[in-house]
């Protein structure tokens, strides 16, 4: 299960993910895309535990402790809530919570809700009473090992994390976007790995052609990737929604990218009689719709102005 070997990845001594913007942005992005290359389940799990440290972090100077495990659940889609109001140990939630990731496996989470003065997050150790969760809804087996599914609380103490509003207003809210890219990057070369077995020592023009092709869309992925995390650990307080938003548009066509050539190069056989592959293309397909895509670009037009990206001047030496 890859929700026990991500508790198991996590909990190991040598596990100390680098948070972004403190001048090792590189190796966590990094460390994302290894867990994910390995497996893409257990990767984005990984992940939101370490989202959920930086979040910690940058909100309240708090950590997650040895032994916990953290899912991170902002969903919002309509049609359910969770509220939170106060108690007499500080706050209590109530409501419904969607697409909670490790949702029966976790025993802590971040979770975003409803309060008379707007939303906030909060920190909910999941081991309590009143915490109950349905699985029943996921029927893909794309991404089916994250145990993602309906979290509902009722009346669960909670401990709020910022104020009202900082978890989505902190400039690391941006950092963690870009830190799913990385995971979907690894799940692209996830995906790649018969394309580049089937390559090694054959003189197939068309299969050498579709491994080129991959080869270069992942060069350009980590690439984007590099500049991204320079970028934070450069200015790790500056607003980088354009960033985000450009990198994870650029991640996203580089995995539907691998996921097309890799098929029309090697046929259905590795779909049906690899396991493994056909796990990873369906979780990667799962995996990448969490980005918003075309609302995202038109998000990303709006914040566009009149500089083109690259250098401010270009020159030539003619001498």
């Amino acid at each position: 299960m890859s929700t026990h070997a991500a508790h198991k990845i996590v909990d190991s001594p040598g596990f100390d993910l680098p948070r972004p913007g403190a001048g090792a942005t590189l190796e966590r992005f990094a460390a994302l895309t290894r867990f994910c290359s390995d497996d893409i389940a257990t990767g984005r799990l990984v992940e939101a535990h370490a989202d959920a440290d930086a979040i910690l972090g940058e909100l309240v100077g708090d950590m997650v402790r040895p032994g916990e495990f953290w899912g991170v659940w902002a969903a919002q889609p309509p049609g359910t809530r969770v509220d939170a109001h106060p108690a007499e140990a500080g706050w209590a939630l109530d409501g419904v919570k969607e697409w909670c990731s490790g949702a029966g496996s976790c025993t802590h989470a971040l979770v975003t809700a409803e309060t008379d003065a707007g939303n906030r997050l909060f920190a909910v150790d999941l081991r309590q009473r009143g915490v109950s969760v349905d699985l029943s809804a996921w029927h893909s087996i794309g991404m089916r090992a994250t145990d993602t599914g309906t979290v509902t609380f009722d009346a669960v103490p909670a401990t709020a994390v910022g104020e009202v509003g900082a978890y989505l207003r902190r400039p690391g809210f941006w950092h963690g976007g870009m830190g799913v890219a990385a995971c979907w990057f690894g799940g692209a070369r996830r995906v790649a790995r018969p394309l580049y077995r089937a390559v090694a020592g054959t003189n197939d023009p068309l299969l050498r052609m579709h491994a080129g092709a991959v080869d270069a869309q992942l060069a350009t992925g980590w690439a984007a990737i590099e500049s991204a995390a320079r970028r934070i650990d450069a200015s790790p307080t500056e607003p980088s929604q354009r960033q985000a938003f450009g990198l994870r548009w650029t991640i996203e066509q580089v995995a539907t990218a691998v996921v097309d050539r890799v098929g029309r190069a090697l046929g259905p056989g590795p779909l049906v009689a690899d396991p493994d592959h056909a796990q990873a293309v369906a979780d990667l397909t799962v995996y990448i719709r969490q980005s918003h895509a075309d609302a995202d670009l038109a998000v990303l037009g709006s914040l566009l102005d009149d500089r083109i990206p690259g250098p401010a001047e270009l020159t030539t030496d003619d001498s």
